[in-house]
């Protein structure tokens, strides 16, 4: 029933397009019952205590899917072009969850007609600009953690008040936390063993050109974060984390792009020396084939669409080396690992590139 090796291309796009709109159409039906059902507190009557509850044991929605779909519904019934806006592709859920909270009947049309067509991360810049946050503390502070078995745990006591900010709170350190999306707060120490969850890396925005920064490093990064401090204080007495951040993303960006993309600031006059590589793309020709191709995989597709991929970008041959291709920036375009792979299976079929990657990594 769901085997699809008989579609040929062009169906399978076809059908795919298709399905994703019903999909939203759907989506936005399911919202407007969801939304009247609300109104109505049917889920009192059916025996939920809320309309939460009713969704994750009548209509089996994991918590996350609830959650959205219950304060989208009810962003909605105040503002129905939010519905339009899902049910015709100019907004996903999860953009319709980010704007609920800011919509208000004078911006609605503004902040809808704004956002359209935005990913997550574009709204969530977009919010930031229109409704700025105040920056947050920098902290790095320790993880509570788990001591030797049989032992109660020792969790560093908390500081007494919120840090200054940029400034490092001495305690004990197992895992450390050098910025927090929240202001500071004591450990709250649970009687017996505690385990505190490890927060995942965040970084969200908080008004025009600020950004709040979370993220757990280990004892080996704290340590290499110290010593920064302490190497950079005549620059940065402060021991700011932001600036000294900054600084070592300078340094470590330069040295990316040396490597990378043949950016230096005394290029060499004279022509490289030969090697016997053909493979070998000079430092000359990387960063003229860098500087004309943007940083950025140039593959197009037959409707005019180029890649955005900026990462895991190669260099890679128009006409390959095994056909006499030249290391020059004629002959040079960046692609991104994809695209490149997708190429040379065009070219050379999938089952002889899969045998090669296979080979390369085989012991």
């Amino acid at each position: 029933m769901l085997s699809l090796s008989h579609l040929s291309d062009g169906s399978l796009r076809r059908e795919l397009v298709s399905l994703a709109t019903i999909d939203r159409m759907t989506t936005a039906r399911l919202l407007a019952h969801l939304a009247e059902f609300d109104t109505r507190r049917l889920h009192l009557e059916d025996g939920y205590p809320s309309l939460f509850a009713y969704c994750l044991q009548e209509l089996r929605f994991s918590e996350d899917m609830a959650f959205k779909r219950i304060r989208v519904a009810r962003a909605a019934r105040r503002f129905p072009a939010l519905l339009e806006a899902i049910a015709e592709g100019r907004m996903n859920l999860s953009c319709a969850v980010l704007l609920a909270p800011y919509l208000k009947p004078e911006n609605v049309q503004e902040l809808l007609a704004a956002a359209t067509h935005k990913t997550r991360a574009e709204v969530e810049l977009l919010l930031a600009q229109r409704f700025p946050r105040p920056d947050v503390p920098a902290l790095l502070r320790a993880l509570p953690f788990s001591a030797t078995p049989g032992t109660p745990d020792e969790v560093a006591p908390g500081p007494p008040g919120p840090p200054s900010s940029g400034q490092l709170v001495p305690e004990r350190v197992d895992q450390v936390v050098p910025c927090t999306a929240g202001p500071a707060s004591r450990h709250e120490v649970a009687p017996g063993p505690v385990r505190a969850p490890v927060p995942p890396p965040r970084l969200a925005p908080l008004a025009p050109r600020r950004f709040a920064l979370q993220v757990t490093i280990d004892q080996s990064t704290h340590d290499k974060l110290r010593r920064a401090q302490d190497l950079i204080g005549h620059q940065i007495p402060s021991g700011d984390v932001a600036q000294v951040l900054d600084k070592a993303l300078d340094a470590l960006i330069e040295r990316l792009e040396k490597a990378k993309c043949g950016a230096t600031s005394r290029p060499r006059r004279s022509p490289p020396p030969s090697t016997p590589n053909p493979r070998y793309v000079p430092a000359q020709v990387k960063r003229q084939v860098w500087q004309r191709d943007g940083g950025r995989c140039t593959y197009v597709s037959d409707s005019g669409r180029r890649c955005p991929g900026r990462k895991f970008l190669e260099y890679d041959h128009v006409l390959e080396v095994a056909r006499g291709g030249a290391a020059s920036a004629a002959n040079i375009r960046l692609r991104c690992l994809a695209h490149n792979q997708h190429a040379a299976e065009r070219t050379f079929g999938i089952e002889f590139m899969r045998a090669r990657r296979e080979s390369s990594v085989s012991p």
